[in-house]
């Protein structure tokens, strides 16, 4: 019987004997519990019943890459951790890994005994990587973050783009409505709309979103 304070560990990677490197050293640690052991990322979706906590991910698999199994098993439990290996080391592989949905990457170069210590962290809640790398990681999250909202202001129509305009130049829903000859229902209806979009929660989102692309000028107090 598994211990309650066991981590539950699934192991996806189609290299046969790093994979059973890694199932021998799994089974000699107290605290860590092997629940599976795929090649593909189609076996590990189906292993996922089993709840892993963690999970190591080969970034070179078969047929789906590492990348898009992790988004997969992701959007089914969030509660996985996943932690990619890899020989790739570059900030642009790691940084799409992380916006898969991924805590960390190992280098598969790392000894096998070092990747006990990195499930552990990975369980507890930690990013894992090597520190050396994590400001370029992080410089290239943040350009794809900006890029992801320039394209979510492209998505607006004219009208819903002139009233989040408006709104960032610090205008309110009745002044706005009044410029526009509009309701002002009719303009809240564009911003909830424009929240949609943006993918945002507030109005205090979508105007930042705004300021940071350059749709409006930030107002400072006189």
């Amino acid at each position: 019987m598994a211990h309650p304070a066991q981590i539950r560990v699934l192991v996806v990677d189609d290299h046969e004997v790093f994979s059973e490197a890694l199932e021998l050293l799994l089974g000699r640690q107290p605290d860590l519990r092997l629940v599976g052991s795929a090649r593909t990322a189609d076996e590990a979706m189906e292993m996922l019943a089993e709840l892993p906590d963690v999970v190591l991910m080969d970034l070179d698999l078969p047929e789906i890459d590492g990348i898009e199994a992790t988004r997969r098993i992701r959007a089914i439990t969030s509660d996985a951790k996943v932690v990619l290996l890899t020989g790739v080391q570059s900030p642009e592989v790691i940084a799409d890994a992380l916006a898969a949905g991924a805590c960390g990457y190992v280098p598969k170069t790392r000894a096998v005994d070092d990747l006990m210590d990195v499930i552990r962290r990975a369980a507890a809640g930690e990013i894992v990587m090597p520190e050396q790398d994590l400001a370029a990681v992080f410089e290239r999250l943040e350009l794809a973050r900006a890029d992801s909202g320039q394209a979510a202001l492209e998505r607006l129509t004219p009208r819903e783009t002139e009233i989040l305009s408006a709104l960032a130049s610090g205008h309110t829903a009745n002044e706005i409505a009044g410029s526009l000859g509009i309701s002002s229902l009719t303009v809240q209806s564009h911003m909830k709309s424009i929240l949609a979009k943006l993918g945002v929660h507030s109005k205090i989102e979508a105007v930042t979103l705004a300021w940071r692309h350059g749709l409006a000028e930030t107002r400072t107090p006189a």
